[in-house]
């Protein structure tokens, strides 16, 4: 079985979508063997249908979409968001990321939505998005564009907060004060 080629900067997605988007804000990482694509949250959602529609990228299968919180990082990033796409392509045997970062516009605490973390929906690209997406905006609060279903997938409707926020608190706020104690004593 041979090994699959190390991804570089050189790798052939960048130069086809440099290619496509001329005038375009694009950034490219590697790290470990992993090659990443920044893009532009106005831009994102042409990013990546031309990456699943190109005959010679064909990056048909969505693996994950996920979100990262960057808050207190220790070195400086275009956003405190990124919204994560990782993308496969059985043709070639490649996996590629495409990530965009947000900016909050109001403060993070609440559940308050925010104007500025919103990004275009995927699932008219890959269907299997939805459930993904929901779960990015329940932990995140990073609301979808044109999502055919966005509401909570993991806590309730109600919940006061977006738990994978670095600005929630550890033991939550006040979940944990309303469950009764149970020891081996009791038990």
């Amino acid at each position: 079985m041979s090994k699959a080629p190390r991804p570089t900067l050189d790798h052939p997605a960048f130069a086809s979508v440099k290619a496509r988007f001329p005038g375009s804000r694009l950034r490219a990482t590697e790290f470990r063997g992993q090659s990443t694509l920044i893009v532009e949250p106005s831009e994102l959602h042409a990013v990546l249908t031309f990456l699943k529609s190109e005959p010679s990228l064909e990056y048909v299968f969505l693996s994950d979409v996920t979100a990262v919180d960057y808050l207190r990082y220790p070195t400086a990033m275009p956003g405190r968001f990124a919204v994560v796409y990782i993308l496969r392509s059985f043709a070639r045997d490649d996996v590629f990321v495409v990530k965009t970062y947000l900016d909050p516009s109001l403060p993070t605490e609440g559940i308050d939505p925010d104007p500025a973390l919103v990004v275009d929906s995927v699932t008219d690209i890959w269907p299997g998005a939805e459930w993904r997406e929901r779960e990015v905006f329940d932990m995140f609060g990073i609301r979808f564009r044109n999502h055919p279903d966005l509401r909570r997938i993991l806590t309730w409707e109600t919940y006061p907060a977006h738990p994978l926020r670095k600005d929630y608190p550890l033991r939550g706020r006040g979940e944990r004060e309303s469950y009764r104690v149970v020891d081996r004593s009791s038990a």
